[in-house]
């Protein structure tokens, strides 16, 4: 779930829909009519529910995929992606919808652990994605997917160009620079306690420094007089010295496709650059919910997820990339916001995350006082 996030603005919401005719959208309303006193058991069937985190293109996307797929499409919110993780496991066997989107990488695996999942590999799943799935282990095969990804992102430390050029100061390039005496108290954080962005920054500092010596990494950040704040909000737009206000700190922790959010008007250029060597990947995934009530609807919203239509609007809709590499991205993407060499990013799997997410909190916690 991306911070930057506009929401579902006019013109997104027309780049969405704008393939629908009248005819199709006035059958669909029919379809869901009912006649008589309640719904027929036939108009229920066509009705379908996706629970998603906070930052989605409800309205747009529910009429968009309503037509796509000849089902009456209902998206309802469940807070951000640990608290909709939390409701999922909480709600086994009687889930809240049919299909879900939004957990990322960092719970993917609850899901996975506590059987709140019917595997499910969409129709016409771009190959291109195929290594971004979390894999049916219980399957005989290995077509099934206990999770179908839909967006990716990764997580960096961006810099203010600028200010570097107007102080004379080389721009950092890597973790070691920004604990380096040269760059004391320009550094903003987040609490991996309290940001998802924050605890992607923490597995990748994991998968940097290994579990004997991520906690150090961090204490060198804070000696340095790094900031930590508690949500990426407070940090960008409020500590960041091109977020908008009155920040000091040149340099903060958010994504890789952040530059693309301050490109200049004529499209020339943008005032910050994500260091790449510091990133850590975050896969956003859907999935067919354990005891839906409309299993085979859940089923066609999992694949208009993935289908080209869709995947095109998530840079747009999301601040996400594709996870369809023949997708169209905006032109800034490509030029200022390219996500990091594959293999270059600070990754752990989703299992291992699972495994050690608390422990690694409780040590951070104890070391720095979180």
């Amino acid at each position: 779930m991306h911070p930057h996030t506009p929401g579902a603005s006019r013109s997104t919401r027309r780049r969405i829909v704008g393939a629908l005719t009248s005819a199709t959208v006035l059958g669909l309303a029919l379809a869901g009519c009912a006649t008589g006193e309640g719904p027929s058991d036939e108009a229920a069937s066509k009705r379908v529910t996706l629970v998603v985190h906070d930052s989605f293109p409800n309205d747009a996307f529910a009429e968009a995929a309503s037509a796509a797929t000849g089902y009456e499409v209902e998206v309802v919110s469940a807070g951000d992606g640990g608290e909709l993780t939390n409701k999922l496991v909480l709600t086994k066997g009687a889930p809240i919808a049919d299909a879900f989107f939004g957990v990322d990488t960092i719970f993917a695996s609850r899901l996975v652990d506590n059987d709140v999942v019917e595997p499910y590999r969409p129709e016409a799943f771009p190959e291109s994605a195929v290594d971004l799935a979390i894999a049916d282990t219980d399957s005989d095969t290995t077509d099934a997917f206990s999770l179908t990804p839909v967006d990716r992102g990764a997580t960096c430390f961006n810099i203010d160009t600028a200010w570097f050029a107007e102080q004379g100061l080389a721009e950092p390039t890597g973790f070691e620079d920004l604990a380096d005496p040269a760059y004391r108290d320009l550094t903003v954080i987040l609490d991996p306690t309290a940001s998802s962005t924050g605890a992607s920054l923490l597995v990748g500092t994991v998968a940097a420094f290994g579990e004997d010596g991520f906690a150090d990494y961090w204490q060198r950040l804070v000696d340095n007089g790094a900031r930590i704040e508690q949500g990426w909000t407070e940090a960008y737009n409020g500590q960041f010295t091109q977020g908008g206000g009155d920040g000091t700190k040149p340099i903060v922790l958010s994504y890789s496709s952040s530059p693309a959010f301050t490109v200049s008007d004529d499209g020339a250029a943008t005032s910050t650059r994500a260091l790449l060597d510091t990133c850590s990947s975050q896969v956003e995934y859907a999935g067919v919910l354990a005891g839906a009530a409309n299993p085979e609807g859940a089923r066609a919203v999992v694949d208009y997820l993935v289908s080209r239509e869709f995947q095109e609007t998530i840079p747009d809709t999301m601040y996400m990339y594709p996870v369809d590499a023949e997708a169209q991205i905006p032109e800034a993407w490509s030029t200022f916001a390219p996500l990091p060499d594959p293999g270059a990013a600070h990754d752990l799997p989703a299992a291992e995350i699972e495994a050690g997410r608390e422990g690694w909190l409780r040590t951070l916690s104890e070391q720095i006082g979180l």
